[in-house]
């Protein structure tokens, strides 16, 4: 098919095929006209004065902490009973709910000489890879007995890959006041249903 060269009959083909008319002003290539009163140099101080007079938002990190909010998603945490039992019995959904692939668990069976958790099984080998999480949070929704948690501790920062792999003696919780290193007998009950079951204590 030949352009149309005849003046008018390009802009003739142009509204038979359902393109939009240009207006005689609106040329190709022109610059479009400022409205503005004020020069654009003044315009773009102008923002730069209006920050000046804000208040400064700097963090003085590490000099100054800083305070994160009460569920901050931070480091985990393997909790403990009362009598220092795990509360962890080694059923793998945390590792099975997390998307990232990061926490490995292999269970352990519970001895009477050697019981480290209330149920029959406890989590011999715990270890998340802090180079895969994503600090989502979907582990500890699926904890079934609310042994995995997580604390504000955010500083996990490492020059070295192997020790971002944290293992179970790192992400134990420490042993308070009243608390027995396991293993150990049953403190609480004679069955693990005193443990999980039992009403809670009302403080005085």
């Amino acid at each position: 098919m030949t352009e149309p060269t005849e003046p008018g009959e390009q802009d003739l083909v142009r509204r038979s095929a359902g393109e939009v008319e240009r207006s005689p002003g609106a040329r190709p290539g022109r610059p479009s006209v400022r409205d503005a009163i004020m020069p654009a140099p003044t315009q773009g101080f102008g923002v730069t004065f209006a920050q000046i007079f804000r208040t400064v938002s700097t963090e003085q990190y590490p000099f100054e902490p800083k305070v994160t909010k009460p569920r901050y998603h931070g480091r985990h945490v393997l909790n403990r009973h009362p009598d220092g039992l795990e509360k962890c019995v080694g059923c793998e959904l945390c590792a099975w709910a997390c998307p990232a692939d990061a926490i490995y668990v292999e269970g352990g069976d519970n001895t009477e000489d050697a019981r480290f958790s209330p149920g029959e099984r406890y989590g011999a080998v715990y270890q998340i890879n802090y180079l895969r999480c994503i600090f989502c949070g979907l582990c500890i929704e699926a904890c079934p007995t609310r042994s995995l948690t997580m604390s504000n501790d955010f500083e996990l920062a490492d020059d070295n890959r192997q020790d971002l792999i944290y293992t179970k003696e790192q992400l134990m919780a420490p042993l308070l006041p009243g608390m027995e290193a396991p293993p150990h007998a049953m403190r609480l009950g004679d069955d693990e249903k005193d443990y999980y079951l039992r009403a809670p204590e009302v403080a005085p």
